[in-house]
């Protein structure tokens, strides 16, 4: 089973490396790791060029925002699934594919996902938060409950019928296309218990309050574009229940 993960990155020489190790030394043997790259001029390109001998296919162009390169990624893909696992994001360990290609396998689901931790970003040894995920439901997404987008595997025929990202959202088109993929598509998922990958803090979607409030202005934009009608006031309430969760009842500490 061919696995391809898509790293989207721009001006990451910070972090860019440890991601292209995460992938470099996963145990599942048959991995397609392509690498798309906006024009980086910090020295993202030669760390690529350096570290990612594994990489199967790596363009470095300017792009017209996240998504846009993660469409390239996809039509590059040849993959059976598809991942992202941006430049601040690393696997959990090096059996984190082999788990997911195991549930594929034992489930034959269209998508798997998992947990995911937030670390701090000098020091991704100290988590900062644990988002536990859970089964999908039907309504998990106007609940506030999607699964995290850097789990979340999914069968690239699918990712294809569905067009891939709508780049009208900024920052939420990993919701976006999920919530096709699940609630309106209807595809099968499995959700495993476990963390697969930690993410550092600082990254678009978290790196100030201007961009978590834009953030979730364009997913209340998404669930009303797609017929949902949500109560603002409790969708803000959940929301923040969810971080206090994820923030306060983590595990205590990271595991190699």
């Amino acid at each position: 089973m061919r696995m391809s993960v898509i790293t989207v990155c721009y001006n990451s020489a910070a972090t860019i490396v440890d991601t292209l190790q995460a992938v470099a030394t996963q145990l599942h043997d048959d991995i397609e790791h392509i690498v798309v790259d906006g024009g980086s001029r910090d020295g993202t390109i030669e760390l690529v060029q350096r570290h990612g001998k594994h990489v199967a296919k790596f363009v470095s162009e300017p792009d017209k925002g996240i998504y846009d390169s993660m469409n390239k990624g996809i039509a590059l893909a040849t993959g059976d699934y598809v991942a992202y696992l941006n430049s601040d994001d690393f696997y959990t360990n090096s059996e984190t594919v082999s788990r997911v290609v195991a549930a594929i396998r034992n489930t034959k689901s269209d998508a798997v996902f998992g947990d995911l931790s937030y670390v701090q970003r000098e020091n991704p040894s100290l988590r900062v938060r644990y988002w536990k995920s859970q089964a999908f439901q039907t309504g998990s997404f106007a609940r506030g409950y999607p699964p995290p987008h850097p789990t979340f595997f999914i069968r690239r025929e699918l990712l294809v019928s569905l067009k891939g990202f709508d780049v009208s959202y900024r920052l939420a088109s990993d919701f976006d296309l999920m919530f096709r993929a699940l609630e309106i598509e209807k595809c099968t998922s499995t959700y495993l218990p476990n963390e697969l990958v930690r993410m550092r803090m600082g990254g678009a979607s978290n790196r100030s309050m201007t961009s978590i409030l834009y953030q979730n202005q364009e997913i209340l934009r998404c669930l009303r574009s797609h017929g949902v009608s949500v109560s603002v006031a409790e969708f803000a309430a959940r929301k923040i229940l969810s971080r206090i969760k994820q923030r306060y009842f983590k595990p205590s500490a990271i595991k190699p």
